[in-house]
């Protein structure tokens, strides 16, 4: 169970960069995440991927309140003359805004018609494509499936929680799903490998990290015409925007670093390290800390982004790769490959 503390309100903490990550809880089990995503009203979802076959589910508590399992009848939800039971494997989520409902991408699909699944290293050739689930927070099941492209990886949602779009990996472009009908209304070809998505705050426009180029994609979310920030570094993998929407950050898997990228001017203003093999991010709520995972130092790096420095380096276990803000204590959830979700509060020091 949590450990008591005092009781603080978000309003009443000083800014992000004053405080200290503290590790307050470590949680294990039947666990191989890929990624983890606070819904914002208290719930965290773990995907397992083809590991486990699991999304897992967590309270504020750092309880285990639900084990959902992948597997899917796909003619249930009336999708095409499949015979019997399909597994998925679960990569990455996103929630809507009022908590009510999370997007999972599923990597590849297992049973019958699938066959031919594409993998990290793929070409653009005839891959299976694969699905997003969608599950109710309420009952914590999959209420509805969407076929997307070949590969699935990251998620984003527009804050009026009209549209998803997820990059898919080995079909080389992004699908928009549209909420209300549970379609995908539009696929955008990006380029080889797209990867990270952040939407801003008006939902007009979304950056896509193009994971096989060293350009983001600047996608208008209106007439789905796509334009470039070009030559940022090599193979940038996910992005992150301030609350303000005047700066992205991304991470930069083939340098092993981290930029800042001036919106206004599209120039990169910064570039930094902040450990061997930078992977995912998140960003405070007050946007002056940025927190990244450093897959092969097996730390989360805190980073003031007012100065683009390193202020803190915390250890975690194994292999770190997804992590997710939660304003309400101001924790940092990190997600590791090894079995492991670490729990990091933002913490006065004396």
């Amino acid at each position: 169970m949590r450990p008591t503390t005092t009781t603080t309100t978000t309003t009443t903490l000083p800014p992000s960069t004053s405080l200290q990550l503290e590790e307050v809880a470590t949680i294990t089990g039947d666990i191989s995440p890929k990624s983890i995503v606070a819904t914002g009203d208290g719930l965290f979802f773990a995907q397992n991927m083809m590991y486990r076959h699991t999304i897992t589910v967590y309270d504020r508590d750092y309880e285990l309140i639900a084990t959902i399992p992948d597997t899917v009848n796909l003619a249930d939800f009336g999708l095409g003359d499949y015979e019997g039971d399909h597994r998925g494997a679960p990569v990455e989520a996103v929630a809507t805004s009022d908590g009510k409902y999370v997007y999972v991408s599923n990597y590849q699909m297992y049973g019958d018609g699938y066959g031919r699944a594409g993998g990290d290293g793929c070409n653009l050739a005839d891959w299976d494509e694969s699905f997003v689930y969608r599950i109710s927070t309420t009952d914590l099941e999959i209420d509805q499936v969407i076929p997307v492209g070949a590969v699935p990886k990251f998620l984003a949602i527009t804050p009026d929680d009209g549209l998803v779009l997820v990059s898919n990996w080995c079909s080389f472009d992004l699908s928009v799903i549209d909420t209300e009908s549970g379609k995908e209304i539009g696929r955008i070809p990006l380029g080889r490998h797209p990867r990270g998505i952040a939407v801003t705050d008006d939902g007009a426009t979304a950056y896509v990290a193009v994971m096989g180029s060293r350009d983001i994609a600047i996608v208008d979310l209106g007439s789905l015409d796509v334009e470039w920030l070009s030559n940022i570094g090599t193979s940038p993998r996910h992005v992150v925007l301030d609350p303000n929407d005047r700066r992205l950050y991304a991470t930069l898997n083939g340098d092993g670093t981290v930029v800042a990228i001036d919106l206004a001017s599209g120039d990169v203003t910064h570039r930094i390290r902040s450990g061997a093999a930078p992977r995912s991010m998140t960003i405070s709520d007050d946007g002056l800390s940025l927190y990244v995972v450093n897959y092969n130092s097996d730390t989360v790096s805190k980073i003031d982004t007012t100065t683009m420095e390193v202020v803190q380096t915390v250890d975690v276990p194994h292999h770190p790769i997804g992590i997710t803000f939660d304003s309400a204590d101001r924790e940092v959830w990190v997600a590791s490959y090894s079995g492991t979700i670490s729990v990091l509060r933002e913490t006065a020091t004396p």
